[in-house]
C-alpha cells in the first residue's frame, strides 16, 4: 500500500497529480477532492491520450465542478470520469483504485 499524500494536502475542491512506478516505467495519475469525496484517474484524456493539466495540479474547470482537459476543453464528471462535453463525449477517464485511511490517500493494492 503506497501513500500518495495526506488528505489535507489537496484543496477542497481541488486536485493533485502524481507520477507512480519505477524509474523505467512511470504512470501519471491524479486525485480530485470535492464535497468530501476523493477519486483518482489516470492523467490521460481519452481523445488523444494527452495529460489533462497544462499547469501542474490544475484539473478542475473555473467553477471547480468538472474535470477539464486543458488541451481540448473536454469536461468530465468528477464522480465517475464520464466525458460530458468535448471531442470525447461519452467516453470516460480510466479510474485508479485508492483508499483513504487515517487521513492518508493510498494507492490501491491492485494498481
Amino acid at each position: 500500500m503506497s501513500l500518495l499524500c495526506r488528505l489535507e494536502e489537496i484543496a477542497e475542491p481541488g486536485g493533485r497529480g502524481f507520477r507512480i512506478g519505477s524509474a523505467g516505467e512511470t504512470r501519471a495519475i491524479f486525485v480530485v477532492r470535492q464535497r468530501g469525496r476523493v477519486v483518482a484517474y489516470e492523467n490521460s484524456c481519452p481523445h488523444l491520450g494527452s495529460p489533462l493539466d497544462w499547469i501542474p495540479d490544475r484539473f478542475l474547470d473555473l467553477e471547480r465542478r468538472h474535470i477539464l482537459c486543458a488541451t481540448h476543453g473536454a469536461l468530465f464528471r468528477i464522480a465517475d470520469g464520464l466525458c460530458l462535453a468535448g471531442p470525447c463525449a461519452g467516453k470516460g477517464l480510466t479510474p485508479v483504485p485508492i483508499r483513504i485511511e487515517a487521513g492518508g490517500i493510498y494507492l490501491g493494492d491492485d494498481f
